[in-house]
């Protein structure tokens, strides 16, 4: 749902707005790192994937910097079957696309991008590219010490590596759109978008986050041989060579959302059918 006042301060709800948005948190954040760093270094290494999807007026607008995913289920009425569309571009560098981006904007860089260990990674460091935060990947000044020194890069570099500017979509919401489905890499990673939409649309609301992270942990577990209640077992911070961290969040619609009224939204239009943590 969408701010009202966001949306009479800037004449309405739009790409440009969100974007705009994007550049003051990551400026904000970019502020605290180089009033802490010195003191508190590793916090020029924290970044986070940003994904945000704002409904006003029958549209909703995806943003997306990183590699987390927005996903709409919308009922054909000729099969009865719900259709899985991807409303979000992701920044990931596994995809080629997202390399050759890199590739363009560091021609004098044949590092831009490496290969290790069957992972793309930029620099050999992060995967994604599009990013809120990750300073040390953004300013040379946080790319030194005292920056731990896995971090560092053997040489300095004159422009962002990184960048914060989301990918930005709209789309008009239609009568037989049924829920959106935002989640972070570790969902996706281990469950296709149709197999996604058809647990929600298979089960009831109430829990349909916690039953989507749990069907993404039991396909983590199945492809290390081994079953789900062990896998749960691992401490969090250890199961990082199993599976990322999932976060899920489903919204379910209301057809009222299409009506084209004045409001920037409605307190009836959408209710969460939850989250979930891994």
């Amino acid at each position: 749902m969408c701010d009202p006042g966001l949306a009479s301060e800037n004449q309405g709800v739009s790409e440009h707005v969100i974007k705009r948005a994007y550049s003051a948190t990551e400026e904000s954040f970019l502020s605290l790192v180089k009033k802490q760093w010195l003191s508190k270094p590793q916090i020029a290494s924290t970044g986070t994937c940003c994904l945000v999807g704002v409904i006003c007026n029958g549209m909703i607008y995806v943003a997306n910097s990183g590699d987390s995913r927005v996903v709409l289920g919308r009922l054909e009425r000729a099969t009865r079957e719900i259709e899985a569309i991807q409303l979000s571009t992701e920044h990931n560098v596994n995809q080629e696309s997202v390399r050759d981006e890199l590739r363009s904007k560091h021609p004098f860089d044949s590092q831009i991008v490496v290969l290790r260990q069957n992972v793309w990674r930029v620099k050999g460091l992060i995967q994604v590219s599009r990013s809120i935060g990750d300073a040390y990947l953004k300013k040379a000044e946080f790319n030194r010490d005292p920056l731990p020194a896995k971090y560092r890069l053997a040489e300095t570099f004159f422009r962002p590596i990184l960048s914060c500017e989301p990918s930005t979509s709209s789309h008009t919401l239609h009568p037989d759109d049924q829920f959106l489905i935002f989640a972070s890499d570790g969902l996706w990673e281990h469950l296709t978008n149709q197999e996604v939409v058809s647990i929600v649309s298979n089960n009831p609301p109430n829990g349909i986050a916690r039953r989507l992270v749990k069907a993404a942990l039991r396909e983590a577990a199945k492809k290390c041989e081994m079953r789900l209640s062990d896998l749960q077992k691992i401490e969090q911070g250890m199961r990082r060579h199993i599976h990322d961290d999932i976060t899920v969040i489903v919204v379910f619609l209301n057809p009222k959302l299409t009506e084209n009224t004045s409001l920037c939204g409605s307190p009836l239009s959408i209710k969460g059918g939850g989250s979930a943590n891994s």
